[in-house]
């Protein structure tokens, strides 16, 4: 089931502005309007990404400039008004960067954008030197697969293997990304297996169980068993 994940390098844009850690704040902002970007990685040396600076690390210097806040707010803002008298990448930047290996799954890259509440991922290599850099976007590409493919590696990877050597009774259809599997299925026990293994491949939206067991005495089917987690 993992034959067809896909990775970061898949979706990540290899093509990355950057800055370095002397870079003045005038220049910061220019190459994110230039660029339609809204952080930047904060480069030393080679390439190595030591930071990340967004538009809202460059907000604070506005956002002060009448004056600072009131005492009872100095001490929380107190990272804000630094960033506020900060004329350089070096002093703005978000340190360590939150960054991800281009081997990394789609999963683990959302995952990882959740956490720590971030809109994009500078990709760095073993050496910890900027390969490219994800967004949400990006990671979203995967639910542009036609729903054919779908319905195929549904079929020969999860359905196919259920029923080894015979011939399946459950049929798969897919629509819009939501795949249903109809028909019967022996084991009931293997519903919530059956689920989690069609939610992994790449692209499925929802799963819809509509499942019955074998027809048993005069071959009147029980009621449908339900993915219990849809």
């Amino acid at each position: 089931m993992n034959s067809t994940q896909r990775t970061v390098s898949d979706v990540m844009t290899q093509t990355v502005v950057a800055v370095s850690r002397s870079a003045p704040y005038k220049e910061i902002a220019r190459t994110l309007a230039e660029w339609k970007v809204s952080a930047v990685p904060v480069l030393e040396g080679e390439g190595r990404v030591i930071g990340v600076v967004s538009e809202a690390d460059l907000l604070p210097k506005e956002e002060f400039k009448d004056g600072d806040p009131a005492r009872f707010d100095r001490l929380r803002r107190i990272d804000d008004l630094a960033k506020a008298a900060g004329g350089t990448a070096e002093d703005l930047m978000s340190a360590p960067a939150v960054t991800i290996h281009a081997y990394a799954t789609v999963a683990e890259a959302a995952r990882a954008m959740a956490r720590k509440g971030v809109k994009r991922l500078p990709v760095v290599d073993e050496q910890g030197m900027l390969a490219g850099i994800v967004s949400r976007s990006d990671l979203l590409k995967v639910y542009l697969r036609d729903d054919e493919d779908i319905a195929r590696e549904v079929g020969e990877e999860v359905v196919a293997r259920l029923f080894r050597n015979r011939k399946p009774t459950v049929e798969v259809t897919v629509t819009e990304g939501v795949v249903t599997l109809s028909g019967s299925l022996a084991d009931t026990s293997m519903v919530p297996l059956v689920a989690r293994l069609v939610r992994a491949v790449e692209g499925v939206v929802n799963v819809e169980l509509r499942l019955t067991t074998p027809a048993a005495g005069a071959g009147v089917p029980e009621p449908p068993v339900d993915d219990p987690q849809a």
